[in-house]
């Protein structure tokens, strides 16, 4: 008898973020990832929409790691009737324990702040959700160990496989009926400060690869030069270097970059300010989880040490009152909301001011408004006029680039019956669907939101 199975494409598709993909055989229900939509007004729209499937139905939720647009949407799920279990490695789950706590916090504290000052369409503007329904969630998870094929039914089984980008981060293969699927989540690059290289499939009949630098090669600069040179410009102009910084690996790899700058007396012993209460729980998660990453436990104290990290909202006012050169790392780093907002309230129109974008900036968002040279930018409900120097450094991407996406896909004995590009924007996409076509032969598929492919098994 012929088997089916269908997967609805409902986040990551045609667009970066969301990443959310559902899939329906007879034995179970599975969803992969379960984030919010981040960027373009119209698709953080889409975030307050349920989505268009029964969500209980949905047996388990698989998550490939930690990050904001891979988990932000489960609070959602949950409030939509789902009661299973959110699996995910240690490390994984974690970071996704830091993430919901940090942006249930935000969620609140915006919608109070729009209410008070009076900036908001809705009365009462509403959180996304609440810290009792990121707390609710929490309940609901479950870890899994890497490396190690698990039973889920009596045709399914999965398997979490280390994939750099954030730390917990996996690629998940999916064995239904025999046929391998694989989710690549986010890949991370093979040489990187902090985290090992990414392990490859070896088959794939069904492969849903990222695609977000899916048209681009990271330039080959040496990112200690290019951050040193950035670093005495400030001291030399006697401003501040403002970092608007994911909190969740980009953070980390900074901090230790600083660290060995001075240490290698290339820098001069600037005070670094870390205002990030996420950024202090991952390094707590960094600290746990030592076989996930590089560091040994003497380095990373040390690295640690080298920092001054913001307790409390006051210490982020004295830091913006101190008046040496400094440099502050803060979230968030699309410049989509968090601390960083503050320091950029107050020095973005000052000539002193130099801010690093230093990963990739979604459409839509302010980080992306600042790298194509925005005179001004909008937040709080007010126009910010932009007088500091913008630069940015691609290089520092924790996703692997064009070349790093193939040599992840290198290893992959048989030719795939479907390729899914997904996680990317449509030049990105188009970029990547021609590539594979030309090295491998391979037609890939570019789903839109909500598609849904029917495979048989």
């Amino acid at each position: 008898m012929e088997k089916f199975v269908k997967i609805s494409f409902l986040g990551a598709a045609g667009v970066v973020t969301g990443s959310k993909f559902l899939i329906e055989t007879s034995e179970k229900n599975i969803l992969i990832d379960c984030g919010m939509f981040q960027g373009l007004k119209e698709l953080r729209e889409l975030n307050w929409e349920n989505l268009p499937i029964d969500v209980s139905t949905i047996d388990v939720v698989l998550l490939t790691h930690g990050h904001l647009d891979h988990v932000g949407y489960l609070p959602r799920l949950i409030k939509q009737g789902f009661k299973g279990k959110i699996k995910g490695t240690a490390p994984t789950l974690a970071i996704a324990e830091v993430i919901l706590r940090d942006s249930a916090k935000i969620h609140e504290e915006e919608a109070k702040k729009a209410n008070e000052e009076n900036y908001t369409k809705h009365s009462p503007a509403l959180p996304f959700y609440s810290k009792l329904d990121a707390e609710k969630t929490i309940k609901q998870f479950e870890v899994e160990i890497e490396d190690t094929w698990i039973q889920l039914s009596e045709h399914i089984s999965y398997r979490f496989q280390y994939n750099g980008h954030i730390i917990g981060a996996t690629f998940i293969e999916l064995d239904i009926n025999g046929k391998r699927f694989v989710f690549s989540g986010d890949i991370g690059r093979k040489h990187d400060y902090l985290l090992y290289a990414p392990k490859k499939p070896k088959k794939a009949d069904f492969l849903f690869i990222e695609s977000t630098y899916g048209n681009k090669l990271h330039p080959a600069e040496n990112i200690e030069d290019v951050l040193t040179q950035i670093i005495l410009e400030t001291i030399n102009k006697k401003g501040n270097l403002i970092i608007p910084s994911f909190a969740v690996e980009r953070l980390q790899m900074l901090m230790f970059i600083l660290w060995k700058l001075y240490q290698d007396n290339k820098i001069p012993n600037i005070p670094i300010f870390v205002d990030s209460p996420m950024g202090k729980n991952v390094l707590d998660v960094f600290k746990r989880f030592p076989k996930w990453h590089k560091q040994s436990p003497k380095e990373f104290a040390a690295m640690c040490e080298h920092v001054n990290i913001i307790q409390s909202y006051k210490e982020t006012w004295e830091t913006i009152d101190d008046k040496r050169s400094k440099i502050v790392m803060a979230g968030s780093g699309m410049v989509t909301g968090g601390r960083v907002l503050t320091y950029l309230q107050q020095l973005i129109d000052e000539p002193s001011t130099t801010v690093l974008l230093v990963g990739y900036q979604a459409e839509g968002t302010r980080g992306r408004q600042l790298q194509e040279g925005a005179h001004e930018i909008r937040f709080y409900g007010k126009y910010y006029p932009v007088k500091a120097t913008i630069k940015n450094i691609e290089s520092l991407s924790a996703h692997a680039d064009q070349q790093g996406l193939l040599d992840w896909l290198s290893d992959i004995k048989n030719a795939p019956e479907k390729v899914y590009l997904i996680h990317g924007e449509p030049t990105a996409l188009d970029a990547f669907r021609v590539k594979l076509k030309d090295l491998y032969n391979w037609d890939a598929t570019i789903p839109k939101l909500t598609d849904v492919s029917k495979l048989m098994v």
